[in-house]
């Protein structure tokens, strides 16, 4: 039976580049001159810190350009709420990895009520769609790609 996999992946390598080319842009930019801007990146998250909220927010859209120019969606990104005081001001921006049970259960809850000819079972954080046809699986795919999930999905793992 053909089946492909949903998953919803980020290339780590091209957040790092762009977070370093970001960094780079705040290090030679007049308006951050004298500034204590940087970017921290993690496994999960990226950290911006700066003087005032107004330097992360300058801050956000350089990256969100670099990471749009490294061919990096920007679905994957969950900003939390800057969190600012006297002297500094900082916020985290979570990196979305995988399809957590609530979405897929949305996404499997959609394939049913689509009236698609498609079977969907949820496989830690990814999907699996089986079908009899090829063609029923291409308008699976259709079908999701036509809805905004709040994340970016890659159909991977397609066999005949």
């Amino acid at each position: 039976m053909p089946s492909f996999d949903v998953v919803s992946e980020i290339d780590l390598q091209e957040v790092r580049n762009a977070v370093d080319q970001a960094r780079r842009e705040i290090d030679t930019r007049f308006d951050f001159k004298g500034v204590a801007a940087s970017f921290d990146l993690s496994d999960d998250s990226i950290l911006m810190t700066g003087e005032q909220e107004f330097h992360l927010q300058q801050m956000l859209y350089i990256l969100r350009q670099k990471l749009v120019k490294r061919k990096v969606d920007l679905a994957c990104l969950d900003p939390a709420a800057p969190v600012s005081n006297l002297n500094a001001a900082r916020q985290e921006l979570r990196l979305k990895q995988g399809v957590d049970a609530d979405t897929a259960k949305r996404m499997v809850k959609a394939i049913k009520s689509g009236k698609l000819n498609v079977q969907a079972q949820i496989q830690g954080d990814q999907l699996r769609i089986t079908g009899k046809k090829r063609d029923e699986l291409q308008e699976a795919i259709a079908y999701l790609r036509g809805t905004d999930w709040g994340l970016p999905l890659q159909f991977t793992n397609f066999r005949d």
